[in-house]
């Protein structure tokens, strides 16, 4: 945690949650590379989380670690609090925390398919009330979806449903803040290369869909972070309401 004193009357600030890992990291480490102070939100792994804080640190950015469970409200207006405590507001929120649990829709445990719908679409609405109470004027907010949700492979329909519950929230919340100059936008990764990713799916499933897109290869976090930075921006302020397919071309 750095403790240097926050220059609040131009720092723009950004909460990132699912900060620690994949692509949460990517996001938080490319906003803080364009000068935005960040709070780095994490469920359990604190010590992947200091790690994002002390790259960001020594790349010269400022950074802070905050756990939150996206799901449980208070804990997400304890992290927006202390976003306005440490660093003056919140200009940009990017709720990269996710679960991806696969299994056929005939054999999905359904504890495992509520606790992935309390993070992916619960923890979605909470920390987007929390945005819309909270993000100060030109602000951005970006959720997460996944192609999956059009490419419809067997086995992801429990996840494939939450995120389709994401992208219907997002152009309902962007007219919703009509007069507030704040965006509303969802980025929809097509497979990428994190621990999540690889963690679910077998070498053999990871090189077919590798070879999938026309750029034959699987996306990076870096590449989706490219995205939300382009969104999170001033150049991509005209950009409202959308879910953007970013995923190589796969169909």
């Amino acid at each position: 945690m750095s403790t240097s004193t926050p220059d609040t009357t131009t720092r723009r600030v950004a909460i990132v949650t699912g900060g620690s890992r994949g692509i949460g990291r990517g996001v938080a480490e490319r906003l803080a590379a364009d000068g935005y102070a960040v709070v780095v939100g994490y469920g359990g792994r604190a010590d992947a989380a200091e790690q994002v804080v002390a790259a960001v640190g020594e790349a010269g950015g400022e950074a802070v670690a905050v756990q939150a469970d996206v799901a449980d409200e208070q804990a997400v207006a304890r992290m927006f609090d202390l976003a306005e405590e440490r660093f003056g507001g919140v200009d940009v929120v990017v709720n990269a925390a996710g679960r991806m649990d696969l299994a056929p829709l005939a054999d999905y445990d359904l504890d495992v398919f509520d606790r992935l719908i309390r993070t992916n679409v619960r923890g979605t609405f909470v920390v987007g009330q929390q945005a819309v109470r909270r993000l100060r004027r030109g602000g951005s907010i970006v959720a997460f979806s996944s192609s999956v949700v059009g490419l419809a492979f067997p086995g992801y329909a429990a996840y494939a449903a939450s995120k389709g519950a994401v992208e219907a929230l997002t152009l309902i919340l962007a007219r919703e803040l009509r007069g507030r100059d704040v965006t509303v936008n969802t980025v929809a990764p097509g497979p990428t290369a994190t621990e999540l990713f690889l963690e679910a799916n077998d070498e053999e499933r990871i090189a077919h869909l590798a070879a999938q897109p026309p750029l034959e290869r699987l996306g990076t976090p870096e590449d989706i972070a490219e995205v939300v930075a382009f969104l999170a921006s001033p150049a991509g302020h005209w950009v409202n309401g959308q879910v953007l397919r970013a995923n190589g071309g796969i169909i």
